[in-house]
């Protein structure tokens, strides 16, 4: 491992709680009180969200236990999407990669360990860009690190050398993937609405950082590092978040003994990986499978969208 592990990125807004669980999560890592920890908490994007981010802002000032901690208070609200990708330019220019986590996300105790050992096997490597430390299909045919076209943002790191090519206008690349005809493929064959996603970014119906990043690593025959052990668990989904809603559907189970990296010998898509993303897609983003979780949600007595 390089002399200092990475440093880390953790984004905050108004759940203390969840910071609480992250913060301790991370702190139960052993690379913690090596590690810089840089936290960005954004402002308050209305009176009623003011007494959460201040109850935010007063807990991560006690936190102890990592190597440095700065911390970045905005004035303004920048929302999530505009806070990370600043956040990361200005942090893989001053340290050449990154560590990212958001507020709701509690990690493994070989979280770090894991990607400080990626970050550095593959940090020659120019056609992996990205390393994910999340799975929610909890497939079983999955091996414990494969290379897949696919970027998740659930505890995720990069390099500068890979962040350099990412390319905030969703427009561009919306007719770039069209115009070389690849919306099946990121689509994962049809199976999930990403092409989608990416033109309500276009049209300002979302503020998604991440299918940008996704498409831009993509156009550019790009590779994530994913694992088939999860090392993260996403708690966003209680109903408290701005992007995630309620229910189980990409649950996953810690992963909690070191999980090993080793330079793959192809650095080439697996495609079984890919096979098993599509696979999970289908059970659960059919028309038939929104429509259970739909009718379950209502006989409990949510009629939210």
């Amino acid at each position: 491992m390089n002399s200092k592990p990475a440093p880390i990125l953790l984004f905050v807004y108004n759940r203390p709680d969840h910071v609480r669980r992250a913060v301790e999560s991370l702190q139960r890592n052993a690379l913690a009180a090596e590690s810089k920890l840089i936290i960005y908490s954004d402002a308050a994007r209305s009176e009623a969200d003011r007494p959460q981010v201040e109850a935010v802002r007063r807990y991560v000032r006690t936190i102890g236990g990592f190597g440095s901690i700065d911390i970045v208070e905005r004035q303004d609200n920048w929302g999530l999407a505009r806070n990370i990708i600043d956040g990361v330019t200005t942090t893989v220019s001053r340290h050449g990669r990154v560590i990212v986590v958001e507020d709701d996300l509690v990690v493994a105790p070989f979280f770090l360990q894991f990607m400080n050992d990626a970050l550095d096997v593959y940090q020659d490597e120019p056609r992996v860009g990205h390393i994910q430390a999340c799975d929610f299909t909890r497939d079983p045919v999955l091996p414990p690190t494969f290379l897949i076209q696919w970027t998740g943002s659930w505890g995720w790191a990069t390099w500068q050398r890979a962040w350099q090519h990412f390319r905030p206008d969703g427009r561009q690349l919306l007719a770039e993937i069209e115009s070389r005809q690849l919306t099946r493929h990121f689509d994962f064959n049809g199976s999930y609405g990403f092409t989608r996603m990416l033109r309500r970014q276009v049209e300002g119906k979302n503020n998604s950082w991440a299918i940008r990043w996704y498409a831009t690593l993509m156009l550019d025959d790009m590779l994530a590092l994913n694992v088939g052990r999860s090392l993260v668990q996403n708690e966003g989904f209680d109903g408290s978040g701005t992007n995630c809603g309620a229910g189980g559907l990409y649950s996953s189970e810690l992963w909690t003994e070191p999980l090993p990296v080793e330079k793959l010998k192809l650095i080439e898509e697996n495609f079984m990986a890919r096979c098993a993303q599509e696979r999970y897609y289908r059970r659960t983003n059919s028309f038939w499978a929104k429509a259970r979780r739909r009718l379950k949600r209502m006989l409990k007595g949510d009629f939210s969208a």
